[in-house]
């Protein structure tokens, strides 16, 4: 069953107050939900908090749900809210939020692209796999609240530019710019760190020849 037709028939359920509807949702949205709490807040802590807050908001207010066709943008927008929430009070939270530019000043001059690194020539290649996811949430991580936010919706939650718009009030030109730029940022630090291997990987072959 498409993804679409199922959350359709679990807001059906879930409005008409349904119990097994909502352990469905539970069953089906905890780990995502958790997953975007995790990269928007950078806390486990947090996450789990943002993570319950959020369902137990929509179970109490579920009635709220004009369009059950739109289940999960609701429900993402309750979770972008209560992440909001969670930064400004949160004992993890930043003394002061970068902007992209003090972030990354020299990434973003004009539009050029910036090529990745090769990491399939890498010996171990397999093995990096790890690093590399661990490497790729950091540098979401490392995105300002309002481009991380962007691209956690775009990229991970596949929701679309209008979507994305209407979950954090913004016109689809503000998703656009930031998701461009918020990609750009992340792509230069995987580029970063898959060039650093492949440097360290070089000097181990020098090393071995000698």
């Amino acid at each position: 069953m498409p993804r679409e037709v199922e959350d359709l028939e679990l807001a059906r359920e879930l409005l008409a107050g349904s119990p097994e509807a909502f352990d469905r949702f539970v069953d089906l949205y905890h780990k995502r939900l958790f997953q975007y709490a995790y990269l928007m807040c950078g806390q486990r802590e947090d996450a789990e908090e943002v993570s319950q807050d959020t369902l137990l908001s929509v179970f109490a207010t579920i009635d709220q749900l004009r369009d059950p066709g739109r289940l999960k943008a609701w429900v993402f927008r309750i979770a972008k809210n209560a992440c909001l929430m969670k930064r400004r009070k949160s004992v993890f939270a930043p003394s002061r939020v970068l902007s992209l530019e003090e972030l990354a000043p020299a990434r973003f001059e004009g539009d050029r692209t910036i090529e990745l690194a090769d990491w399939s020539r890498l010996p171990d290649a397999g093995l990096l796999r790890s690093e590399l996811r661990d490497v790729l949430n950091r540098a979401i991580g490392d995105l300002p609240e309002m481009y991380r936010s962007v691209l956690l919706l775009r990229e991970v939650e596949g929701f679309s530019t209008t979507e994305a718009a209407e979950i954090l009030d913004v016109n689809e030109a503000v998703v656009k710019q930031r998701l461009h730029r918020a990609r750009l940022s992340v792509r230069a630090t995987m580029d970063g760190y898959l060039r650093s291997q492949e440097v360290h990987a070089n000097g181990k072959g020098i090393d071995r020849s000698s």
